[in-house]
């Protein structure tokens, strides 16, 4: 299996497609519009992108996965460690700016505070271990996995420096073609996105069928469509398979009140989600 992830080796995103798929290849890319393009554009490469963090919430990707529309596979729920790195030899006092990606500076803030580190965000944890490995400058520290100090050469000065040690990020491995598992005596999720029809108490009525149908609605997120900010889409995941017979009367309820709807999945979810 081939893989793409935003970012150089060493990101969290590379260590997550091979730890949870050891004998894929990973294909690096700029950005993650460029990880949907190539998947959407090959059927033998899928892409993992990062969806949310259980401390600061949604990374910001909603818009490609409507823009895209590729099928779901598998959500990966995997542990994110933060550490500091720099050149051999730095000391913690040596330090004036840390790099990182907006994210890890986010769920790192308490510790960057505590030792008055100047913030410097740049676009991948991994990268920024690269770029501090080539300034040769000990005032400069990233902030990225203990994977990018191996790949990069740098020292881990401070170990974990994340403010929630229980830190974890979800990720979504997706790609062009359909493929959906048998439905067995497994939990399931199924994710679908949707548009409704303008009228009063649309969204309201819309998810009647959800409650009258005994479903488990577990993401229900509204993102703009593009150049309005007076017609919404509504990016939805629910607990079960989409043969189950209360997702699909939901299902078909809901489409009766919307302009545009689409599924982007079944799932089994993340063992994660059953603890």
């Amino acid at each position: 299996m081939k893989i793409a992830y935003q970012g150089v080796a060493g990101s969290y995103s590379e260590s997550c497609a091979k730890y949870n798929y050891p004998k894929c290849e990973t294909i690096p890319c700029k950005t993650f519009d460029e990880c949907f393009e190539i998947a959407s554009e090959n059927n033998d490469i899928k892409t993992i992108i990062p969806e949310s963090n259980k401390t600061t919430g949604n990374i910001g990707i909603e818009y490609l996965i409507f823009k895209f529309r590729l099928n779901i596979y598998a959500e990966h729920f995997f542990k994110i460690s933060h550490n500091l790195l720099g050149l051999k030899g730095t000391k913690i006092t040596d330090i004036k700016n840390v790099y990182s990606h907006a994210q890890a500076l986010s769920q790192s803030s308490v510790f960057i505070k505590k030792n008055k580190l100047n913030e410097q965000v740049r676009a991948d944890t991994a990268g920024s271990a690269k770029y501090v490995s080539e300034c040769k400058d000990k005032s400069k520290a990233a902030i990225a996995s203990s994977l990018s100090s191996e790949i990069y050469h740098l020292e881990i000065i401070h170990k974990d420096i994340q403010d929630n040690k229980d830190n974890f990020t979800r990720f979504l491995l997706l790609g062009k073609d359909i493929i959906q598992p048998e439905n067995g005596k497994k939990l399931y999720i199924t994710s679908f996105l949707f548009k409704l029809k303008s009228k009063p108490a649309a969204l309201y009525s819309a998810l009647q069928g959800m409650a009258i149908n005994g479903v488990n609605m577990i993401k229900l997120q509204s993102f703009p469509e593009k150049n309005s900010f007076s017609s919404y889409f509504f990016l939805c995941e629910v607990e079960g398979h989409i043969d189950d017979q209360k997702i699909k009367n939901s299902l078909e309820d809901l489409n009766y009140h919307c302009e545009d709807m689409s599924v982007l999945g079944v799932f089994e979810a993340d063992k994660l989600r059953k603890k």
